[in-house]
This record gives C-alpha cells, sequence and structure tokens, in this order.
C-alpha cells in the first residue's frame, strides 16, 4: 500500500489536495481544517495531491513491493 505523508503542521488548509484527489483517498477535518488520508489503498500515485499544495507537505511514497507491476522479462 502507498503511504502519503502530511505534514499538518505546514499545511494551511488549502483544500486543494482534497479536491486534485479524483479517487477520494482524502476526507476533510472540518473542524481542524486540514485534510485526512482516509483511504490510502485507493491512491493510483498520480501525485496531483502533491502537486497541488502550494507549500509542499504532501509526499506520496509508492509502494514497490506490492506487485502493482509485472516481471521484467
Amino acid at each position: 500500500m502507498n503511504t502519503i505523508k502530511i505534514d499538518l503542521e505546514c499545511c494551511e488548509g488549502c483544500r486543494n489536495c482534497f479536491d486534485a484527489c479524483f479517487v477520494n483517498v482524502f476526507r476533510w477535518d472540518g473542524e481542524k481544517g486540514q485534510p485526512i488520508v482516509a483511504y490510502p489503498e485507493d491512491c493510483v500515485e498520480c501525485n496531483k495531491c502533491e502537486l497541488s499544495c502550494p507549500d509542499s507537505c504532501i509526499e506520496v511514497i509508492p509502494d514497490y513491493e506490492g506487485n502493482y507491476w509485472p516481471p521484467v522479462l
């Protein structure tokens, strides 16, 4: 499973990551005004969340051990 790290101290609550994710990996914590990584198993490694963050608070770490890629012959 991919790992999505968010530096919540850096996050300004712009919602860009939440809006950019087309597979709904994130949920929004309205009280704190910050994203929550609710479904990391649904991440398709498009990195739109990471690229959309103006403060570079998000890092997507792909899981290359998870048999996502066919063997190279």
